[in-house]
């Protein structure tokens, strides 16, 4: 019967491994109670069976736990958790080009302090760091960067 709750620990012992470097992240139970039961299936071998059952069991359960790391990182299955998307977004530019400081538009929605302008029929990202501005305001630009420029109210 020791045998037995020998092996099942071993057995219960890889599981959680297993679960633990696959599934959980970090340091969690299902790591330390693999451990353990390893530890504990290991220290009743050499209790009750002596130097050379209690070193084989000690090695066969480090051999299985390898190949089953690596059976586990061969197999497909894994494929199926991980993500796999594409990342097809871009940030949109201000055309250097067609805006200029000291350029006039219009707010086409409230900027608080950011929101979208329409300078020389181009919409683009504005922002306003002294205050809000309402939609439908005149505005001048008085900085173009590559993603956004920066406006004030025309009082």
């Amino acid at each position: 019967m020791t045998m037995t709750v020998i092996i099942l620990l071993i057995l219960t012992g890889m599981l959680l491994l297993i679960l633990e470097l696959f599934v959980f992240p970090g340091v969690s139970v299902a790591g330390v109670g693999g451990f353990i039961a390893i530890g504990v299936a290991v220290y009743l071998g050499y209790s009750n069976y002596g130097v050379t059952v209690g070193s084989a069991i000690l090695i066969a359960s480090i051999i299985v736990f390898v190949i089953l790391v690596i059976i586990a990182l061969r197999s497909k299955t894994w494929k199926r958790f991980s993500l796999d998307a594409a990342i097809t977004g871009q940030v949109a530019t201000v055309d250097e080009q067609a805006v200029k400081a000291g350029d006039h538009g219009i707010t086409i929605t409230r900027l608080n302090p950011v929101g979208k302008a329409r300078i020389n029929e181009v919409e683009m990202e504005a922002h306003c760091p002294a205050k809000f501005i309402d939609p439908k305001t005149e505005i001048e630009v008085v900085k173009v960067f590559k993603t956004h420029v920066i406006v004030k109210p025309l009082n």
